[in-house]
């Protein structure tokens, strides 16, 4: 198998320095190059043409979520994932939002990095431990909100999904992408997207990464596994 090409953008030098230098050294990643802004990505993006991003946040002039949200609506196919030492929830979820693959801490050991990106690659969600906790810890605290607002989901939310969008639900906590779920499921990919959609709309969220974190907040019954 070829290793997957990667551009990383981040405008500390050294820090670019050492991230390439891990996915080269993997063997399973081949760094195409790196560049410290979102200018310097766009001008070379389209004849470089890589598979995977890896983006920060803080950059000087357009910053990490406006190049996200432009290489999301301009190129669908390529990965995208937040490399950050941002662990402010609000970033978090406004990434998600524009479509993100993963979103990953700066701190996070190297290894971790290396297997959450190698998740990628096989169709799951390139997030951490840490992020998963943080991105339930969020909605657990929307989810009082609302019971404060009495405007929340009842207790018997998982009552107005149907088997197979519960069935659904639950491999996309566990990672899954469309493809891997149709094949466990034994239906098409078009008709896992139709249960997607319709758990981001009874459910109110905007992504897979938030229908994965409710989970953690809103545990499926245990006679809930396909």
């Amino acid at each position: 198998m070829n290793p997957t090409r990667v551009i990383v953008v981040d405008d500390h030098p050294l820090f670019r320095r050492g991230v390439a230098e891990l996915l080269n050294e993997s063997q399973r990643f081949d760094v195409l190059d790196a560049f410290g802004s979102a200018e310097e990505l766009l001008l070379h993006l389209e004849y470089l043409k890589p598979e995977l991003l890896l983006l920060d946040l803080q950059m000087p002039g357009a910053d990490g979520l406006s190049l996200l949200e432009r290489i999301k609506a301009e190129h669908e196919d390529i990965w995208v994932v937040m490399l950050t030492a941002s662990d402010d929830s609000n970033d978090l979820l406004k990434a998600i939002q524009l479509g993100a693959d993963g979103y990953l801490l700066k701190d996070t050991d190297p290894d971790i990095i290396l297997e959450c990106l190698d998740a990628l690659l096989t169709g799951k969600i390139a997030l951490n431990d840490e992020v998963v906790m943080m991105l339930a810890q969020r909605l657990r605290a929307d989810r009082m909100n609302l019971l404060d607002d009495a405007t929340s989901v009842p207790p018997t939310w998982v009552d107005g999904l149907t088997e197979r969008e519960r069935h659904t639900l639950m491999w996309i906590a566990r990672g899954l992408s469309n493809k891997l779920i149709a094949r466990k499921l034994g239906i098409s990919d078009s008709t896992v997207k139709v249960y997607v959609k319709n758990l981001l709309r009874k459910l109110n969220v905007h992504s897979r990464l938030e229908l994965a974190a409710w989970v953690h907040t809103h545990p499926l019954p245990d006679d809930d596994s396909p």
